[in-house]
């Protein structure tokens, strides 16, 4: 055997994949592709077949074509084909994977391959992944039935066949917290809960859900994932960190999703909103999207280098947020395991490869190109709505010697602006900015796996963002889907929400996840309709609990036989325990705020002080905190924030002690619980026992029971009796935050319900919906 079979062979087997199947016949797209697709040493990328001494396990002439070694295999003979006698051989020289790699077949994985080649070895003709095939619509199955709605039908079908019952509906309690929380971020009201409660009308749902997908409070909850897969930031992040002034762009997003603009559309004006024909100042803001990439001002930088690591930055946000694809894994080399060429790459950075941008940015301020910002934003006049032309950068040289642009001061807000002549673009060695291979000068293309522009698209970034939404493309929709089910389920359809490509994982629900991406083109891009369909599923209103053998089965839901159980966001679990205290300040839009921060911690680890706000501004929602990218919010991060410094579009929980110190501890959570018992004493009435009643209702959304009713009423007295023998803990803990405490109330008392407060608020049940 030759080291190039022998190599490519080990890459095919290190992350192989295959499971036992009972079936007759083995099925290539279930069984036999997943293996090919996982092969990790590839001689060469998908562009590369043709050299010399390169063949790939996943692509059909690498297999039977004339580039496959002779007899790799022989249909029909899994005895003769030397793909099958190295996976079983006795020789521990000729064994695949090797002995000393640690892997193993079992006899499971043998048959899956002896079965396939027995079988005749068939290939498909057409051997596409499958996320590279344009949705078709698929038909709905089963029967129409009350309160079913399409997506019903496909999980209860997928249920059927596993042999799993779904669960009950959920109590409406604890559906009212579910979907109030996942369209607001916020809790429902005691009030809503008793009115939703007291409704027994079969529309009291939906209306509860219009009344929800009607408020700025939605916006600016469905803004917080875009803002993280956009690597939105108040500062520039690298060393130096710089301020930058971006929040009139955060204040589009909002007014886009709060006026619910089609997704297309919002596309549109993020990708090219400076070149369409009905171009305007809000188009322009949009634009920065594409500017919200990190920027270097640091002295000895290459101004060229950053120019080219800021374009590569742009393809690969558009990869993630768009294509659910890891295209910066062919910016040195073709794409290892998908069919992306290393020139596809940079067909695709040629787009953006003409913005009138500097390499190097300036030494706090915005780098251009920017413009200035209307004193009246967002409420603009007609006069005020113009396109503007961006300055031509003014370059002025530091100590340093390094050009530095002119830098943009607060009013103003950075956006795209095409140079007059593009840079020149050419497939860069390695991905060094300063080793291109000028034979060949690049021109703006499409990856043909996803379908060429052709003559439909002009070759500019507004037939890019149409290419994009076309409805042929086969993985806009489908990706953006799936993160709205990733959104209300915690788990999208395709759980690797990043990567749709062969070392992504497949669709628990692929007739489901089609149905969905045809249906959202269908209904013109409208992301409240989908949001609102998702929620309205019989699914999604399912109880959380599942029985024994049901979470046996089904311990991670991927078979969607129970409601969705969430831990909230960090935005969420912040926000809702100061509109439990009733300290938020709802207000849409402006500057980024500065809440409370440990103490000195920026000036810690770099050369900056935090100046934190006053008054309304320690009490605004999340998503306006300051977010500076080397030291990011550090109550954000202890629940998983993304950092913002690349693009990111799911993120990974985790559970450790720092998370409880935090919600005990930190100012805004103590704050908030001595705040919330000024609303238990002046809201929940007299009695004891009612008044325990009514703060369950406003941190858990329901009713204790009558044992968990005892064992407050225990802590009641027990933190009563301590506080009356400790003054200065009371006076201690009602001093904690900046808001004054309510003189009008008994500080023993006020500081006995805080406690209570704060031990609801640290339960498991307050920080996640059932």
């Amino acid at each position: 055997m030759t080291m190039r079979f022998r190599n490519t062979i080990h890459g095919f087997l290190v992350l192989l994949w295959a499971g036992s199947h009972a079936h007759a016949a083995v099925d290539y797209a279930r069984d036999v592709r997943p293996i090919f697709s996982d092969t990790c040493f590839k001689c060469h990328g998908p562009d590369d077949r043709a050299r010399k001494g390169g063949f790939r396990l996943d692509w059909r002439e690498g297999v039977f074509g004339k580039e496959a070694p002779e007899g790799l295999i022989q249909p029909g003979k899994p005895a003769v084909s030397a793909l099958y006698q190295r996976l079983t051989t006795s020789d521990l020289d000729e064994l695949m994977p090797p002995p000393d790699s640690g892997l193993k077949l079992t006899p499971a994985q043998l048959d899956i391959m002896r079965l396939w080649i027995e079988e005749g070895a068939k290939w498909p003709e057409d051997d596409r992944h499958w996320a590279f095939v344009p949705p078709d619509r698929p038909a709905v199955p089963g029967a129409r039935e009350a309160g079913f709605n399409p997506i019903d039908r496909f999980a209860r079908a997928r249920l059927e066949k596993e042999g799993i019952a779904p669960a009950p509906p959920a109590d409406k309690a604890s559906l009212l917290r579910r979907v109030t929380f996942d369209l607001t971020g916020l809790p429902p009201t005691p009030a809503e809960l008793r009115a939703f409660l007291a409704d027994d009308s079969d529309e009291a749902y939906g209306r509860v859900i219009d009344r929800l997908l009607a408020t700025d409070r939605y916006a600016e909850h469905m803004a917080l994932p875009w803002l993280e897969a956009a690597r939105y930031a108040d500062t520039d992040g690298y060393q130096n960190d710089r301020l930058r002034y971006m929040s009139v762009w955060r204040d589009w997003v909002l007014m886009a999703l709060r006026d619910n603009m089609p997704f297309d559309r919002f596309t549109l004006e993020q990708m090219a909103g400076d070149l369409i024909p009905d171009r305007n100042f809000y188009t322009q803001v949009a634009t920065g999207f594409n500017r919200n990439h990190r920027i270097n001002s640091e002295g000895g930088a290459i101004p060229d280098e950053w120019i080219v690591e800021y374009v590569a930055d742009r393809v690969e946000t558009l990869g993630t947020v768009y294509l659910g694809l890891t295209l910066n894994c062919a910016r040195c080399h073709s794409h290892k395991y998908d069919p992306v060429t290393q020139k596809e790459f940079y067909q695709l950075f040629a787009f953006f490869n003409g913005i009138a941008e500097a390499g190097l940015g300036p030494n706090d301020g915005n780098s251009p190109p920017f413009v200035p910002v209307p004193r009246s934003w967002p409420m603009l006049g007609p006069e005020e709505t113009g396109f503007v032309v961006p300055e031509p950068p003014r370059v002025k040289l530091q100590q340093t010697s390094v050009p530095r642009p002119q830098a943009g001061k607060p009013g103003t807000v950075m956006v795209l602006h095409e140079m007059e002549k593009p840079r020149d673009t050419h497939v860069l060695t390695r991905g060094l900015y300063n080793q291109p291979n000028k034979a060949e000068k690049l021109a703006r293309e499409t990856p043909a796996v996803l379908g060429l522009m052709g003559e439909r698209f002009s070759r500019d970034r507004v037939g890019l963002a149409k290419w994009l939404t076309s409805p042929d493309n086969p993985l806009v929709s489908r990706v953006t889907v799936n993160r709205f089910w990733q959104h209300f389920f915690g788990r999208g359809l395709v759980r690797t929400s990043e990567n749709f490509g062969a070392q992504g994982e497949l669709p628990s629900h692929p007739g489901l996840l089609d149905w969905l991406a045809t249906e959202f083109i269908r209904l013109g891009w409208d992301m409240k309709s989908m949001h609102r369909l998702i929620v309205m599923s019989a699914t999604y209103r399912q109880a959380s609990e599942g029985t024994k053998a049901g979470m046996a089965r089904d311990p991670e839901n991927v078979l969607l036989s129970r409601g969705p159980r969430k831990r909230l966001s960090p935005y969420q679990i912040r926000d809702a325990a100061l509109f439990s205290s009733g300290l938020l300040v709802e207000k849409l839009g402006g500057p980024s705020v500065k809440p409370y921060m440990p103490p000195g911690l920026w000036r810690s680890i770099s050369n900056r002080k935090y100046d934190q706000g006053k008054g309304d501004d320690l009490y605004r929602r999340s998503i306006y905190t300051y977010w500076m990218r080397t030291i990011p919010p550090p109550t954000m991060m202890t629940f998983n924030a993304a950092d913002r410094e690349m693009c990111s579009v799911r993120r990974e929980l985790t559970t450790t002690p720092l998370q409880a110190l935090t919600m005990m501890n930190n100012v805004t959570f103590v704050e908030a619980a001595r705040k919330v018992a000024e609303r238990v004493q002046l809201e929940g009435g007299n009695r004891v026992g009612d008044r325990i009643g009514f703060l369950f209702e406003l941190i858990l959304s329901r009713t204790p029971t009558p044992r968990e009713q005892q064992a407050m009423l225990k802590d009641y007295r027990a933190h009563k009796a301590e506080f009356a023998r400790d003054e200065a803990g009371v006076a201690g803990l009602l001093g904690v935050g900046e808001s004054s405490a309510n003189a009008g109330l008994p500080s023993i008392e006020t500081a006995t319900w805080a406690m209570l407060a704060n031990t609801l608020m640290n339960l498991d049940e307050a920080i996640a919906t059932n």
